[in-house]
């Protein structure tokens, strides 16, 4: 009894040994940046005044970035979690078990992109889950209207249900067989069981051939018939036209009283394409995620939602269980919108050299966050509060808890509909408004179980699954504005976390000791900058918006270091501009044999020392309580550097164009990456615009460097002392600029010929400019000949 009444999880706050002297060096380097801006701003440079003008300002907007970014980790948490007081309260050996059903959605595109094998892994890891299998349900969104999606998930169906009982008899971690076979680890080290090897074996050569079975099925798919695809009766296949197909629902394996595809030792699978139309908005992938709300309302209606991507497996097979330690901890339970966890990704070298872990995002800001009023939703990997998606506030959801609505429910579901308006006027309006005229899902709304479908018919629900998601189902409802996944941006789920938020709920991070989720990444350069692009664009969307933080929310329950937290996230992309001036600064001063500080006294050189003190010691006291190495901060700032002057850069003016001209221009999906040996593509560049302006600004910076020295060993340079600064100045761009100087100069990593060429033809434009109207340069006057002669 006294277990059963212990906390499911617990917060655990930093160290005060570890934060305290961070906090310190915060303030101290704050009161240093304060006083080098005060000697800035007060000494100007009068021989080049717009050099120094325009550092000055790059250099208070850095200044305000690195406040906002600073004010979020001034109070970092960590979590515990119970999941086995869990089990001892709601999931007891010989009783019913009372744990919360839960909704998996995954989504896929185009699987000749995204690796049909990637995906059933994927999918495997969900129905191998440690969880009631009778409380989980898997739904596939395949906006792509593929067969061949659907074909592989048959075959996924056939081999899971060999594959879940050997990982749960064997408790085999991770759950994804492509992990689990190609790990180089001695698996028999902690093994105690006589016939695992054995079965072990068997499982493996199984799995091979499973993999052969996928890759005919892809090898097959990807020339297209004539007529198109046709189904095993001969049928021809509904989604042969991607762009004009109806709505499909197929269940693969199902609950009790889908008697035919059900089977009591895997979760409920379900695939899903949404009905696509000419002429109709569909919204992409917040489009695609609200209709699989609309029909796992219908189907199961779990009180919970995990959202993953096609190409993510469950690493840890405790996941659900961690996730349920605060949504169903009774101190919570109504508090709690969403847990979001972090982030992992697999095929990445050691160095990391493109920054795909996102180690600094992850690891210290979203612990920073977490104490306040918790993280922001990254979309992926995060577990869903259903009745916060709903729109609903925390009061809200605590009346929709109470067991007197069934018979509201059965009016709801047993009225005519001419009669609706009389039975049932305080419930039928409210919700009609806002979630649609099917009257199936607005009695799942009242409840967080299934309980409203014992009175209606299987084949019904499907009919009204069907509806929900029809292309004009969500015409004049709130869904995608007040409900669901918001529409608006590319970045969505940001901006649909940051309304949870601003209605009082808060969000709960968690980082088990074994990470839950994993998944691949970009791994050249040309991908990743694109994703980074498309990031970024949602963020400018969303700053241009009605939503945005600075001024969107107020007299809400948001706080206010949280509001901060999104505003710094929205405006990074800005950051750019400054950015850009600044990594072309070395050039300049180099070619000008000018310099943006005066250096005739010694406190110039005293307040950049100290500031550089100040910010190495504030990494390593941060890296002290994130647990964020040296290398991964460099590998972040270099990429900070090469994003901000590419992809952020680009996304601030192609928003601004649009908001201009009110155009809809998109942005190129990053593609996904499914080769299994990616080694040899870690320093491959795809040729993309987002590669000429970073190769450009190597390019001029090496130039005045080599410009500048022949300069000074032709002619003499007075002082060597400002060239050494100078010739710093510029390393410190090349340096972050690392990747690509790479690119240039290694054969294997080569660069494009197509950027270098138009990089080449960019700097040397900006030479001839420079050479000929020479700017933001005093040009000295002498006296005037004419009046004063030759001995003047």
């Amino acid at each position: 009894d006294n277990e059963m009444r212990l906390p499911l999880s617990r917060k655990v706050p930093t160290p005060s040994s570890r934060i305290n002297p961070y906090r310190a060096i915060i303030l101290f380097r704050l009161a240093i940046l304060a006083m080098f801006l005060q000697y800035r701003l007060t000494h100007p440079v009068r021989t080049a005044y717009g050099l120094w003008l325009a550092s000055v300002i790059c250099e208070v907007w850095f200044s305000i970035s690195w406040i906002l970014d600073q004010f979020t980790k001034w109070h970092p948490v960590s979590r515990e979690t119970y999941p086995e007081r869990l089990c001892l309260r709601y999931n007891q050996p010989g009783k019913q078990c009372e744990l919360a059903f839960i909704d998996v959605f995954v989504g896929t595109v185009d699987p000749l992109k995204e690796s049909p094998l990637i995906t059933a892994n994927s999918i495997l890891s969900i129905l191998s889950v440690n969880y009631p299998p009778e409380k989980t349900c898997c739904y596939v969104s395949d906006d792509g209207a593929s067969l061949l999606t659907l074909e592989t998930l048959l075959e996924t169906c056939e081999f899971a249900k060999t594959w879940a009982p050997f990982c749960k008899k064997f408790t085999i971690e991770p759950r994804s067989p492509e992990c689990y076979f190609s790990q180089k680890v001695d698996y028999l080290k902690y093994n105690v069981f006589p016939t695992f090897s054995k079965e072990r074996r068997l499982m493996k050569r199984q799995y091979e051939e499973f993999k052969v079975r996928i890759n005919s099925l892809k090898a097959k798919f990807e020339n297209v018939p004539p007529n198109g695809w046709t189904m095993k009766n001969g049928t021809p296949w509904p989604g042969n036209n991607t762009e004009n197909h109806p709505g499909m629902i197929q269940i693969l394996l199902g609950t009790n009283w889908r008697n035919d595809n059900y089977c009591k030792e895997l979760p409920g699978l379900v695939y899903v394409s949404r009905e696509k139309r000419p002429g109709f908005h569909h919204n992409k992938r917040a489009g695609s995620v609200n209709a699989l709300v609309r029909v796992s309302a219908l189907l199961t209606n779990g009180a919970y939602i995990l959202n993953l991507d096609c190409n993510q497996y469950i690493n840890n097979s405790n996941a659900l269980l961690e996730a349920m330690c605060f949504m169903m901890d009774p101190t919570t339970t109504n508090k709690v919108c969403f847990v979001q966890f972090a982030q992992r990704f697999d095929g990445i070298d050691a160095n990391d050299r493109y920054a795909n872990l996102t180690t600094i995002f992850h690891d210290a800001n979203m612990k920073g966050l977490d104490g306040i009023q918790g993280p922001l939703c990254v979309g992926t990997g995060c577990f869903f509060n259903r009745k916060a998606l709903y729109g609903y506030d925390p009061s809200e959801a605590e009346y929709y808890e109470t067991e007197c609505l069934d018979q509201e429910i059965s009016k709801l579901l047993g009225a005519e509909p001419r009669n609706l308006e009389n039975e049932l006027p305080s419930v039928y309006f409210s919700l009609e408004k806002s979630f649609g005229l099917s009257r199936i899902l607005l009695a799942s709304v009242l409840v967080t179980d299934d309980r409203f479908t014992r009175s209606i018919t299987p084949n019904e629900i499907l009919r009204q699954a069907i509806c929900v998601i029809s292309c004009d189902y969500e015409e004049n409802t709130a869904w995608g504005k007040e409900i669901g996944w918001l529409y608006g941006s590319k970045v969505s789920i940001i901006l649909t976390g940051f309304e949870m938020h601003t209605r009082g709920w808060r969000s709960v991070y968690c980082m088990p000791a074994r990470s839950a989720f994993r998944g691949s990444a970009p791994i050249n350069l040309s991908d990743r900058l694109r994703q980074v692009f498309k990031s970024a664009y949602g963020s400018m969307e969303i700053l241009l918006s009605s939503h945005c933080p600075i001024w969107y929310g107020y007299g809400g329950h948001l706080k206010w270091l949280e509001r901060v937290a999104y505003i710094n996230a929205t405006i990074c992309p800005l950051t750019s501009i400054p950015l850009l001036i600044y990594c072309t600064l070395p050039s300049v001063l180099l070619l000008t044999r000018k310099f943006i500080i005066p250096m005739t006294s010694n406190h110039a050189s005293m307040w950049i020392i100290l500031l550089f003190l100040s910010i190495f010691s504030n990494v390593v006291l941060e890296s002290r309580w994130s647990a964020v190495t040296m290398q991964e901060w460099w590998r972040n700032q270099q990429f900070w550097v090469i994003t901000g002057v590419s992809s952020h850069l680009f996304a601030v003016f192609q928003c601004l164009i649009k908001a201009l001209t009110c155009s809809r221009t998109g942005s190129n999906e990053a593609a996904m990456k499914s080769d299994n040996d990616n080694t040899m593509d870690l320093y491959r560049f795809k040729w993309t615009s987002l590669l000429i302006l970073p190769t450009t600004l190597i390019l001029i910076n090496l130039w005045a460097m080599f410009a500048s020295l022949f300069l000074a060993f032709s002619s003499g340079y007075w002082s060597w002392v400002l060239l050494f600064f100078r010739f710093l100045f510029a390393f410190g761009v090349i340096a972050h600029l690392h990747p690509f100087l790479k690119g240039l100069f290694v054969s294997k990593n080569r660069i494009p010929t197509v950027v270098v060429v138009w990089s080449f033809l960019i700097a040397s434009l900006f030479s001839l400019l420079w050479v000929g109207i020479s700017p933001f340069t005093t040009k000295f006057r002498g006296p005037d000949l004419k009046e004063c002669g030759i001995q003047c």
